[in-house]
This record gives C-alpha cells, structure tokens and sequence, in this order.
C-alpha cells in the first residue's frame, strides 16, 4: 500500500507541464509557513518588545486575511500572470522596507507589516484551483490534494528549521529577507510556467458587482467551511495544551519534539492510509475521517508523561492530513469554476480562524483547568465536528469537474 503512493506522487510530480507548477508553488509557499514567526525573531533583534513583535504578526495576519479574498477574487478574473507578477514584486518589497527601513516603536513597522499581509502572494488558493482545472483523472486528482496536504505537514516542520539555519549565516532580518525573495521567485516561477493545453482558457466577463461573499453564497460550500473551522479548532487548543503539558511534567524544552511527533504522525498517516481513501466518495469519507480523527484526538487524555503524549499525538494524528486532503476535494467539486481561487481562500481562512479561536480558547482555560481539561475540550470539538460534517453530509454532493477556468 506504502509503496503505491509514493509512486503515484512521482508520476504526477514529474510530469510534463505539471512538475513546473507544482514545484514552483512549493518555493511560492515558504514564506506562508515562517513569516509570522520571522516577524517576532526580527522585530525582537531589532530592540522591540515582545509586545511591539506580537502586534507586527498580529498585523500581517490581519491583512491575510482582508486581503487574501480580494486578491483571489482578482485571480478569478484576470489570471495567474498579472496577479502573481503583482503580489510577487510588492511581498519582498513590502517585507524588506520592514526590515531595513523601519523600527520597533514607530507607526511606519505595524503599517508595513500589515501592507506585507494583503500582499501576501495567493499561491496557495492558484495551485489548489490548478489542480482541480489541470487534465487530470478523478484518482489523479485525489493524489493531488493528498500532496497538498502531506505538503502542508513537510513545510510546518521543515520551513522554521530552514529559517533557523538562515539565521546561523545572519541575522533574523536577513533570514527573513531571503525567505521573502525566494518567495517571490516562486510565485514568478509559477506565474509564468507552461500548463496542458486547456487548462486555462480567456476570463468570463462579470457583469455588475459580485457579491461580498462570493462563492459562500453556495450552501454546500458555506457548509463545508463550518465544518473546516470547527475541526481546526482542536489544533489550536492542542497547540497551547502541548507545552503547558510538557511543563508540567518536567520537560519544558520538550515540547519541540512533541510538536514533531504529531506533525509526523500525520505525515506518515497520510502515505500509508491515502491510497486507500481515494476509493471513498468525499462527501462520505469526510465525517468518517472527522470522527477517527476525535478519537485520535482523545488519546491525547490517556497521556501521563512527555513520551506518552508523543506516542498519542503520532498515532492520533495520522487522519488529520487525510482530512486536508478530502476537504480540499470537495471544495473543487462544490465551488464555481469562475470562482476556483476565492473557495479555496475561503476555506483556507476557515482553519485559519477555527486555528485561532482554538489557541484564544486555550490560553483562557489553560491557567485554571489546566491542560488536561483542553485535551477534553479538544476532543468535544472534534466529535462536534465530525456531528457536524455527518448534518451536512447531504449537501456536500460531488459535483461534476469544474468546465469554466480562469484565464493565463
């Protein structure tokens, strides 16, 4: 079973016309998994506060998130070339101003670092959308979406280590610089890479104002964002409960390598379990996968040391890129193919704000429950989650393939 993934991920990752754009919205996507973190590192050498560090992030993910809609709605309309030749020429700019041209303690660093979010180049929501226009058959697809998910979990663990080695040759500021650059080379790269015939065809013309919410106009698609945000709420209330845990117990420096565990774990999960999940319709696979991953999630409150924590969070995680992958299937199933890139932003900023709810969950139960009884939040949350995906099971119906693309 192990072995006929991985080939399959070869197969589509090498082929013709193919391999240019997934592998330049690899590098594309650097910048997504780090910056927050980079930002905090250089505002801190910088002589900032934790305080003045902590509002720069703030910023920048307030801005993703106004701005990453905006731009994917302009994506639908206009194409890949003109909106990722933008975002990847104003990112490091904007980023490098922050760097080398603003300071802690002033109005210009905030600003710029919010002005950096909007910009923030959207290749995530055009990769995902390319994948579900690429001439691809149904089982290829689905192999796709499984290495956008196992992709995410390389990338978690893999992009800070690669800023911490940037910073052994510099300084924060300079990692962050070269990780901003190297981003918008990716996004160039795949804003001008060569696709399959038919792929992308000339913009639809869009007569009058489009609606604010876009694509969530559509139930099933609204449905599935619920659902999408209420299964990343456990991850956020894990990520606080994890090194109050391990502070607990003794080990406070260990909670890096628990944090690895439970990124592999689901890394690992998804290339011994994904062959076997393609044969499952997604609409049906969801609530199934949503539920083992609750149970996974339990295992977390039969933990009684460091090492068992480890063990719980490698084994319990292994549905959670499955989960990614099949979420992001049905979104190129449900959503409108003149509004591919806007769905995808959409459920992104789904987990992103179930993430963040989590994480504010987290630190106001933490101090007087302690982590134990996050653990139990978490796992009400997921089974909340998978009740919730079994609801809407009716209306996340797959649609037919997507026939309308966005132009080049």
């Amino acid at each position: 079973m192990t072995s006929g993934l991985p080939r399959r991920f070869v197969d589509l990752l090498t082929r013709p016309r193919v391999a240019g754009a997934a592998w330049w919205s690899v590098v594309s996507r650097l910048p997504v998994y780090l910056m927050s973190l980079a930002l905090v590192l250089t505002v801190r050498e910088q002589g900032g506060s934790y305080a003045q560090a902590g509002l720069a992030a703030a910023l920048y993910t307030f801005g993703m998130a106004l701005g990453s809609p905006l731009i994917a709605r302009r994506l639908d309309r206009s194409g890949r070339t003109v909106v990722l030749t933008a975002t990847a020429v104003a990112y490091p700019a904007a980023l490098a101003v922050l760097v080398w041209a603003t300071r802690p303690g002033g109005w210009a660093q905030p600003l710029t670092a919010f002005a950096a979010g909007v910009v923030l180049p959207p290749a995530n929501a055009c990769m995902r959308s390319l994948w579900a226009r690429l001439p691809l058959r149904k089982e290829e697809r689905e192999t796709a979406y499984l290495w956008e998910a196992l992709l995410a979990e390389i990338l978690v663990i893999g992009a800070p280590l690669m800023l911490a080695a940037l910073m052994l040759a510099g300084s924060a500021g300079l990692a962050l610089t070269v990780v901003a650059v190297l981003g918008g080379l990716g996004t160039l790269g795949l804003a001008y890479t060569r696709l399959p015939a038919g792929t992308e065809d000339a913009p639809t013309p869009t007569q009058g104002r489009r609606h604010p919410l876009g694509p969530l106009r559509d139930p099933a698609l609204l449905a599935l964002t619920v659902v999408m945000a209420a299964s990343a709420v456990p991850i956020g209330l894990l990520t606080l409960a994890i090194p109050a845990f391990t502070d607990l117990h003794g080990a406070p420096g260990g909670a890096g390598v628990v944090y690895a565990c439970w990124g592999v774990g689901s890394a690992l999960g998804a290339v011994w379990l994904g062959r076997s999940q393609s044969e499952v319709a997604p609409q049906t696979r969801l609530p199934r996968l949503l539920l083992a991953y609750a149970v996974g999630t339990g295992l977390t409150l039969l933990a009684d040391s460091q090492v068992g924590l480890a063990v719980a969070l490698a084994v319990g995680s292994a549905p959670i890129a499955l989960v990614s992958a099949t979420e992001m299937s049905l979104v190129s199933g449900i959503a409108d193919g003149r509004s591919m890139a806007e769905a995808f932003t959409w459920a992104s900023l789904a987990t992103v704000l179930g993430d963040a709810l989590g994480q504010q969950a987290g630190g106001l139960l933490m101090d007087p429950f302690g982590p134990r009884t996050v653990f139990a939040v978490a796992t009400a949350t997921a089974l909340a989650a998978a009740g919730l995906a079994f609801v809407f099971r009716g209306l996340l119906t797959r649609r037919a393939a997507p026939t309308v693309k966005c132009a080049v």
